[in-house]
């Protein structure tokens, strides 16, 4: 395969990185905003509309085997890419709001998405390493944006530490993965992979530590709350979904590639993270009046019911993860949507639950589309939420894990009382002080009637997505050879 061929495996990537060039072209000469966010809007929907016609390829690999595309690749790509899209759809009027609506904001989402597509694709320590880097320090910056803020500043600065601290982490074990397998590649990993050496193991045990921060699994998610209140909702947004899905989809392949001969071993752990996460996640969230917090001790916890399915170390629970990452992205940009777009009115801060009150007969659309999107976070029916819990749960089941699952379905019948809370102010709570609600763009609706119209669809027809990823070659992965 020549560069060129190579090049065009991660077209999607090409796409939006000569976007995020163009725009910051655009800034430096004419310096117009609109135009840099539709720029942005084109190039994530063409490299969406392009990862949709790869998932029907089959999986590949480019770049002398660090790089794959295809399959279950494409699909990852696809989550990550509707998360960003519709984060960026709902950023424009949010970052007026807030006076931040720069165009290098939107440069630094394409650049912070192209490592995130790196991080899906990659089939090697080395290239993983390159797409988080790259991810992550685009999000640094991002989360600081609002440079008069103390929540902001505090946020940027306790990602930054926290993840450069994690990066270590990640970094080492990868060295000692390689100083006892002698190569960084997945398929290599899992064919010289020794289950009696030290070193081995403890670069197992680092990687998963710098993986677990990244998707904020307990006891590695102490950045999240601070972080996801302190940043712009919309950027919020796509950190919780877009971010996290990318790592999910990394930590899957290495999973199934890399760490497959050794799954039984690790099964222990990632079972107990599972319910650390699930349960600490839940219950911190139950107390929470800061809707923002909540949410983000929520994502905490929806973290563990993905690492739930992972657990089972099938074709069946590696599925179930991407079906999940899929359903979370679409109910909880449209929360976040929501919280966002009732932080634009300015009399009240509109992240504490009591401002909440009334609001849902103020804007009955909004009302709506929110108890939709928090009824799915519940797993409640029949939203694709409860389909994505049914599926990592069912993977689970399947492989003997009862306990685990019945901890599962535990916490989040737990869940449902923090969401339904803000219900509850929203239609069975009088407002103290009446605030005029104004009318949210044509774009801005547009985009949360998708995502709420999209939770429904594939909750009650979930077929489409299911057979697409059980049509995926699983089997590939779980008896790896060396790539060339």
């Amino acid at each position: 395969m020549d560069l060129f061929s190579e090049l065009m495996t991660f077209n999607t990537g090409l796409i939006l990185s000569v976007a995020g060039l163009i725009i910051l072209l655009v800034e430096a000469f004419a310096s117009n905003k609109k135009l840099s966010y539709w720029i942005t809007v084109i190039a994530v929907l063409s490299a969406l509309i392009q990862s949709m016609f790869e998932v029907m390829e089959p999986a590949a690999t480019s770049f002398s085997g660090m790089f794959m595309y295809g399959g279950a690749t494409a699909f990852g790509a696809m989550v990550v890419l509707i998360g960003t899209l519709f984060s960026v759809l709902l950023s424009q009027d949010y970052l007026k709001s807030v006076k931040h609506d720069d165009s290098e904001v939107y440069a630094l989402i394409l650049f912070a998405t192209v490592g995130m597509l790196t991080l899906v694709g990659a089939n090697d320590l080395i290239t993983a390493f390159i797409g988080l880097e790259t991810m992550s320090i685009c999000l640094y910056v991002l989360a600081g944006l609002i440079r008069n803020s103390k929540e902001g500043i505090e946020a940027s600065l306790k990602y930054f530490l926290l993840g450069a601290f994690s990066t270590g982490f990640f970094l080492y074990g990868i060295a000692l993965i390689y100083g006892s397998t002698g190569t960084t590649n997945f398929a290599g990993i899992a064919q010289n992979a020794d289950a009696e050496s030290l070193i081995f193991w403890a670069g197992v045990a680092l990687l998963l530590v710098g993986f677990f921060f990244k998707v904020s699994a307990v006891p590695f998610h102490m950045w999240t709350p601070d972080v996801y209140q302190g940043s712009p909702t919309t950027i919020t947004a796509y950190m919780a979904t877009a971010s996290k899905s990318a790592t999910f989809v990394a930590l899957i392949f290495v999973l199934a590639k890399a760490l497959y001969p050794i799954a039984g071993e690790i099964t222990y752990t990632l079972s107990v993270i599972a319910v650390l996460t699930m349960v600490f996640g839940n219950l911190i969230a139950l107390v929470q009046d800061n809707v923002k917090r909540m949410l983000a001790y929520s994502s905490i916890a929806h973290a563990g019911y993905a690492i739930v399915g992972l657990v089972a170390a099938t074709p069946e629970g590696y599925s179930s993860v991407l079906f999940y990452l899929f359903a979370y992205t679409l109910m909880n940009v449209g929360a976040f949507g929501i919280i966002a777009y009732y932080e634009q009115q300015e009399k009240l801060d509109f992240t504490h639950i009591e401002n909440y009150a009334g609001l849902g007969f103020k804007q009955p659309a909004m009302g709506i589309m929110l108890a939709i999107f928090l009824f799915s976070l519940a797993g409640i029916p029949p939203f694709v939420g409860f389909i994505g819990k049914y599926k990592v749960f069912a993977a689970a089941i399947g492989e003997g894990h009862i306990i685990l699952t019945l901890i599962g379905v535990l916490a989040s019948v737990a869940s449902a009382y923090y969401y339904l809370r803000v219900l509850v102010y929203m239609y069975f709570r009088t407002a103290e002080e009446e605030v005029e609600i104004k009318t949210p763009s044509f774009l801005y609706q547009f985009g949360l009637i998708l995502l709420a119209l999209s939770t429904i669809y594939f909750g009650i027809v979930p077929t489409e997505v299911s057979q697409l990823l059980s049509s995926f070659e699983w089997s590939s992965f779980l008896s790896p050879t060396i790539l060339p």
